[in-house]
């Protein structure tokens, strides 16, 4: 129907601004029926995201876990406001955490993506 894809809406939306971490949340309200900033989109690809049953189901298939904590919350890249306003960096230190959290994730799946790979 010419609609955006996840990527495509994740990318241009103004409360999520193309960040993982956001995206996340938005997939994890999703499964839990919540309205989030993406809702038209996901409900687009909703037998896709029936594939993986659950939220947890969808990050363990993805191997996303060193992006959700022990009791399924985000592990978000920056203070969270629940989607109230924008995503932006007011200075510079807080575009390095950024950068630094968003690399460390990187970092721990690209091993746990190695992992799998062995263990298979």
């Amino acid at each position: 129907e010419r609609k955006s894809t996840i990527n495509q809406a994740r990318g241009c939306s103004p409360l999520i601004d193309d960040r993982f971490d956001l995206t996340l949340e938005c997939i994890k309200r999703f499964y839990n029926n919540k309205s989030n900033p993406l809702q038209d989109t996901l409900d687009r690809y909703k037998r896709f995201f029936q594939l993986f049953d659950t939220f947890q189901g969808y990050v363990e298939f993805f191997l996303l876990e060193d992006l959700v904590n022990d009791k399924g919350e985000i592990k978000f890249y920056l203070p969270f406001d629940n989607f109230q306003s924008p995503p932006e960096f007011t200075n510079k230190e807080e575009y390095i955490l950024y950068k630094n959290k968003v690399m460390h994730f990187i970092k721990f799946r690209n091993r746990r993506i190695d992992d799998y790979i062995r263990e298979s």
